[in-house]
């Protein structure tokens, strides 16, 4: 494939920077709440919202809620894409964050079972269904935004920063968790663990108020005056791109599977199995979070440079190598240890691919149905493989008598499906992404 000649820069540097913020804050709050979602479901939702006869069957179910906010995902990312191409940008990056942020602090003030019996479950299934529609579009609609708001020369670092948010995200829903698990026990457990799920409203007023300084992007304006936007871009991407389509869907299902096993799954693991103080854990969690925040905006930057595949294949060969040396690490039980395999499997690994992810894919797909080719790729994909892997890991783990050597090499093989996917698409670094691909 021959590149497209590079676009014009058509953002002054103030209007760019205010993208930039407006795609960081609403990725923020979606992966606050994912995340913080994730970790009561690993501590906290198996006690409080389920029956205790068996703390292990507890766990379980706590965990497949958890995976059902991805089955929402990609109903959510076809509604809200296929108004995105059609409507703007803009205002489905409104809505998206207002359905994400109320679901969340609806969960803060939800009664659990010994309140309401099995109503308590079935309503946290359906805020996690409402946070799934919310996040299905909401970081696809952030990554498009920066990506055809900015410089083409930058545009691997302005695309990335919406994934610069989402360690964010993750580091404040991890210490704000870990701050108030700090509380006595009694008092995290009738009121404490709900605080954070009440912060989520202000990272809402924040993010609304940065996305109402933002303009529509360039792309899309140039398309809707040239009355070029598609009537069905779910399907047209479909019928014109499923090649490219099915290698990116190839390329993020694993990618997503080991970031959720990190993220989640370990928690649960070194907590549960290992027996280590879950503030070891959370511990863990921060500084990969923390290390990510830095690393994914260089990762996005060396993009520019190298390319975007380079970037992928680096990230996702060290997680295949490093898979067993990082369940060995764990094993040690040691803190210490604990944290250096977290924040290498996160901060190198994971923040490599999610970088190279954000301009590749935008780069992949015409204007005319970018954002639900996007979606479809990523949601669909996440909803399949990404987040039912802690549920389908804790599994395997019960049915291996608590090894850790099916997990370490499911995250190896995952590893190898991406970097052959990538393999296969072409290198899209400078391409104009207002011109049909040839």
């Amino acid at each position: 494939m021959s590149v497209q000649p590079a676009a014009p820069d058509l953002r002054t540097g103030p209007s760019r920077n205010r993208v930039a913020a407006a795609g960081m804050v609403g990725s923020v709050v979606e992966y606050y709440d994912f995340t913080l979602f994730g970790l009561a479901a690993a501590l906290v939702f198996g006690e409080h919202f389920f029956p205790k006869s068996s703390p292990a069957a507890a766990t379980l179910a706590s965990l497949a809620t958890f995976a059902v906010g991805f089955l929402a995902r990609p109903l959510g990312g076809v509604i809200f894409s296929h108004y995105g191409d059609r409507v703007g940008r803009k205002p489905m990056m409104v809505i998206t964050l207002l359905l994400m942020g109320f679901a969340t602090a609806a969960i803060g003030v939800l009664p659990d079972h010994g309140s309401i019996g099995l109503l308590a479950p079935i309503l946290l299934v359906a805020l996690r269904l409402l946070q799934g529609l919310g996040a299905g579009a909401e970081y696809v609609g952030a990554l498009v935004m920066s990506a055809e708001s900015g410089d083409v020369r930058r545009r691997g670092l302005l695309a990335a920063l919406p994934g610069t948010g989402v360690f964010i995200g993750i580091l404040l829903a991890t210490l704000t968790f870990s701050g108030i698990s700090s509380l006595p026990k009694e008092q995290f457990d009738s009121w404490g663990w709900r605080l954070p799920f009440l912060l989520s409203l202000l990272g809402v007023a924040l993010g609304l108020y940065f996305r109402a300084r933002v303009a529509e992007t360039p792309v899309f304006t140039e398309l809707k005056e040239a009355g070029a936007t598609g009537r069905a871009p779910v399907a047209e991407v479909i019928r014109r791109q499923p090649r490219r389509l099915l290698l990116a869907m190839a390329a993020n299902g694993p990618f997503v599977a080991i970031s959720y096993l990190i993220q989640v799954f370990v928690l649960s693991y070194v907590t549960t199995t290992l027996g280590v103080p879950k503030g070891v854990g959370l511990a863990a969690n921060v500084t990969a979070s923390a290390l990510s925040i830095v690393a994914t905006p260089l990762f996005g930057a060396l993009s520019d440079r190298v390319g975007r595949k380079p970037v992928w294949f680096g990230g996702a060969g060290f997680l295949a190598v490093f898979a067993f040396p990082m369940f060995w690490l764990l094993g040690t039980r040691s803190p210490a240890l604990i944290v250096v395999a977290v924040s290498l499997g996160l901060a190198v690994g994971v923040a490599s691919m999610y970088a190279a992810q954000a301009s590749l894919f935008a780069e992949l797909f015409e204007a005319r149905f970018r954002l639900s080719g996007i979606a479809l790729a990523r949601e669909s994909t996440a909803a399949l493989i990404g987040g039912p892997a802690p549920l389908v890991a804790s599994a395997v783990l019960t049915w291996a008598g608590g090894a850790s050597w099916p997990i370490a090499a499911l995250v190896c093989v995952f590893a190898v499906i991406s970097l052959v996917a990538v393999l296969a698409v072409p290198e899209t670094r400078g391409a104009d992404l207002r011109l049909p691909l040839r």
